[in-house]
């Protein structure tokens, strides 16, 4: 799925189908991805880029990133999630985060989260990444697929890398010239990743042993196109990371980062879960949270707080102490940032005025009172930061399995909600074009999904081509940008 820089005709030939895709753009209120009716702004590139040092080049990915708060509900056995991950059209990196998998009550939040849930998540996102190669995404097994209490911990092993190896700390660009030079990464790290940063729960004594043939498609590797990288839960938020098996070679310095902003701004309730690695020799960083709730006036800033609280005290560890290091350890020094979440900013507006521009479909109107729109104009939040233009209904509040929203029955103004585009992914950095901005129709939880996709641009080292980069499904890629026969004759 990656699209390389093969020469000077064929990126000015990607270059123009991509300039081409932001005049006609892409959205929908639907799952797909189809190429009528514009649903993002595309950020244009920069004419002037800047001169690749000798020996780099720039390689395009694909980034499918979706945020889903789920309700406290854990997910049941038929639940099918091909349509959320979009798994027609494959990405090489899928960014999950989700909020609320548990209920947020005492005995989660002061005691022990649940990590049940968690486990289950991820064993339906394997059934749906990890295709069998006839198209099924079922094992054919008698029972329950979660007739066992599942371990995270396990479940995480069972998904990771093809040879179950963990990530290594540090594979610096000083590290592929050891053989000509003493200066490589001799200072850096060496030990592998910690465990804790794949799986939030400790290894489980007794019965409750999880039976991956129950759940799992396939356990030999051969079988897996897609591995894990990072699965972590605070409480009710999860994040969950997977990329095509070739990738996972040029994934390093993995590391992941919780603020708790919940109840007396400590608990874990509310708050984010930050994950950054590097991929080739780009930085990454993915942001999920669940920000301050409440419609009430003033609300906003509370959420406003939890932003700046968040980019202010996340701190990464070091984990590669050579000096000519790249690696960040504040979410801002990373090259790319993507945010992510149930972000809880509503609408300015009362229920009654919010369901009459709701009924006209006035979606400019709504936006115009959407406080993460004010807040962003007014630069009080998520300054220099990017998202793509809404072209879908708000995401909250239903009933749960309903497409109707809550206040429609609950006339109790205590009980009512008024919709609002909680859910919400923002980005920043250059290098990154979003090719879509959608919401899903599940009717499992309280919330529709929110799901984007992106194109990015990643530093990698003609070195690794030497040995053995994988090849790139330049057919299917091309294919699905390619342009019409009128635009080719025009150019």
């Amino acid at each position: 799925m990656t699209v390389g820089n093969q020469g000077v005709k064929r990126k000015c030939f990607i270059h123009k189908i991509f300039t081409m895709k932001e005049r006609e753009g892409s959205g929908s209120s639907d799952f797909t991805e189809p190429q009528s009716n514009p649903a993002v702004d595309i950020q244009s590139r920069s004419s002037t880029e800047p001169q690749m040092p000798a020996g780099q080049y720039v390689q395009s990915f694909r980034v499918f990133v979706a945020t889903w708060n789920v309700g406290g509900k854990s997910p049941h056995d038929g639940l099918n999630l091909d349509d959320f991950l979009h798994v027609n059209n494959e990405s090489d990196i899928y960014v999950l985060g989700f909020q609320e998998i548990v209920p947020l009550n005492a005995g989660n939040v002061l005691v022990l989260e649940d990590n049940e849930p968690a486990a289950k998540w991820l064993t339906l996102i394997n059934q749906s990444l990890n295709k069998s190669l006839d198209g099924s995404s079922r094992s054919k097994t008698n029972g329950s697929r979660f007739s066992s209490k599942p371990s995270l911990k396990k479940v995480s092993k069972t998904f990771r890398t093809e040879s179950k190896r963990r990530l290594k700390s540090c594979n610096c660009i000083f590290e592929l010239e050891r053989k000509h030079s003493k200066d490589f990464c001799f200072r850096c790290q060496q030990p592998n990743i910690n465990e804790d940063d794949l799986s939030s729960e400790p290894d489980e004594d007794g019965s409750n042993v999880f039976d991956i043939s129950e759940i799992s498609m396939a356990s030999t590797s051969n079988h897996l196109k897609y591995s894990l990288i990072a699965s972590k839960q605070m409480v009710g938020i999860f994040v969950t990371i997977w990329a095509r098996k070739e990738h996972i070679q040029y994934v390093s310095h993995l590391r992941i980062s919780c603020i708790s902003r919940g109840i007396m701004g400590c608990l874990g309730n509310k708050g984010c879960i930050s994950v950054s690695f590097l991929f080739h020799q780009t930085s990454f960083c993915f942001v999920c949270s669940h920000l301050a709730s409440g419609e009430k006036e003033g609300d906003e800033l509370r959420r406003n707080l939890d932003v700046l609280e968040i980019l202010k005290s996340t701190q990464f560890p070091k984990i590669c102490k050579t000096t000519h290091s790249r690696m960040p350890d504040k979410i801002l020094g990373h090259d790319m940032v993507i945010w992510l979440g149930d972000l809880n900013y509503r609408i300015a507006l009362s229920y009654s005025e919010t369901r009459k521009l709701l009924e006209n479909n006035d979606w400019d109107a709504l936006l115009n009172k959407d406080q993460l729109k004010i807040e962003r104009e007014a630069e009080r939040v998520f300054k220099g930061w990017k998202e793509g233009k809404i072209y879908f209904a708000p995401t909250y509040k239903y009933f749960y399995n309903s497409d109707t929203y809550f206040g429609e029955i609950k006339t109790s103004k205590k009980k009512r909600r008024t919709p609002a585009w909680c859910d919400r992914i923002l980005w920043h950095g250059s290098g990154i074009k979003q090719l879509s901005y959608i919401r899903g129709e599940s009717r499992f939880s309280d919330h529709r999904p929110v799901c984007g996709t992106f194109v990015v641009d990643v530093v990698v080292n003609q070195n690794e081509l030497k040995k053995g980069s994988p090849s790139s499904n330049m057919k299917i890629e091309i294919e699905e940008l390619l342009p019409t026969a009128r635009y080719l004759k025009n150019m």
